[in-house]
């Protein structure tokens, strides 16, 4: 793909006028947004500006190439040029994509047992230490905001905040029914059942992104639940949050509830953000085929079968026979990536249908 050079200009005007407006802006408000605009579009002007350059490089050593004296030169060193050129060009291409604005942003967490019982809680378990493992890979941070443990181990329903650069551009590819094929500790006869769990991964708001207002909420404190022992609290200090204008809920239930009020807030934010997102996404996704990326919960996108070691990605139809080692963490990068892969080869697309 060769990208028009009034389009890289078109860049490059934006990141300068958006440095201009910095230096001005006094407004707080206004200081963050310009800053997180400029934040987003430094890498793409340097991609840009390294482009261009590369372009007026070949260019030149296509006018020395005709040159008696330094022609033979030029023309090696032309071919090494032109070579790379078709990379840099679809890694800008790349970054001038339609892409999703929450790409570097955190995210929540949430994993809940779907139709299978204590089978299926237990997966729901399977699947959490799945991620936890894969977010200890990557550097981030993960912290548990609320949990309904199963009675047989695992978990009902687990939500966690998962901090660092880029979680929501990884992550949101877990979104949907995940299908898991075993035969459970509790089958006697050997036979192989079939459970699920739900996977919800929400981007963490910014304060800029969603404001709410004291009036619209309602606070409850209660007493978590657990399966007993020491974990469960003895205190109403679990805190729950209803956003009265649209009826979503979000909750904490760890020991402090000061801070189960911020974790609650934080996810609550998480949830409106999410909404917005959907309707913008839904218009999106109407005119797109490539639907990797549509987060729809009620979609069944995986299955782990253990039997056979299998894992299969439907939207893909990825088959990898790794099971042990991605239900570890330690290799889910193995269906990550390709989702990444066909997400791009989607975004190019799109930008190609742009560009005419």
């Amino acid at each position: 793909m060769r990208l028009p050079q009034a389009r890289l200009d078109q860049v490059l005007d934006r990141f300068h006028e958006v440095e201009a407006r910095m230096g001005a802006a006094t407004e707080g408000a206004e200081i963050v947004r310009l800053g997180k605009e400029h934040a987003e579009l430094k890498p793409v002007a340097d991609a840009v500006e390294a482009l261009s350059r590369a372009r007026a490089e070949v260019e030149d050593l296509r006018l020395l190439a005709d040159d008696p004296e330094m022609g033979a030169l030029a023309a090696e060193e032309l071919a090494q040029k032109e070579e790379g050129l078709p990379d840099l060009e679809r890694s800008v291409a790349l970054l001038l994509a339609p892409r999703d604005a929450d790409e570097k942003a955190s995210a929540i967490l949430e994993v809940r047992a779907g139709t299978g019982g204590d089978e299926a809680a237990l997966f729901a378990g399977d699947l959490f230490r799945m991620y936890a493992r894969y977010a200890s890979l990557q550097g981030w941070r993960v912290e548990v905001d609320s949990v309904s443990e199963g009675e047989m181990g695992g978990y009902k329903e687990i939500i966690a905040s998962i901090t660092g650069d880029g979680v929501f551009g990884r992550m949101k590819f877990e979104r949907g029914v995940h299908r898991v094929q075993r035969v459970p500790e509790t089958e006697a006869q050997g036979r192989i059942h079939t459970s699920a769990a739900t996977v919800a991964v929400l981007p963490e708001a910014e304060d800029v992104d969603i404001v709410i207002e004291d009036k619209d909420i309602r606070i409850d404190t209660y007493r978590a639940s657990g399966s007993g022992g020491q974990h469960v609290n003895k205190t109403d200090s679990a805190v729950r949050i209803t956003h009265l204008p649209t009826g979503l809920v979000a909750t904490s239930s760890e020991k402090s509830q000061h801070e189960n009020r911020r974790k609650a807030m934080i996810n609550l934010k998480a949830r409106l953000y999410d909404m917005q997102r959907q309707e913008k996404d839904k218009a999106r996704s109407d005119s797109r085929k490539s639907q990797v990326g549509s987060g729809d919960r009620s979609e069944r996108i995986r299955t782990y079968n253990f039997p056979q070691g299998r894992v299969t990605d439907h939207r893909i139809n990825l088959t990898l026979y790794n099971l042990a080692r991605i239900v570890a963490g330690d290799a889910l990068d193995e269906v990550i990536e390709p989702l990444i892969a066909e997400d791009q080869a989607a975004r190019l697309a799109d930008l190609e249908a742009e560009l005419g």
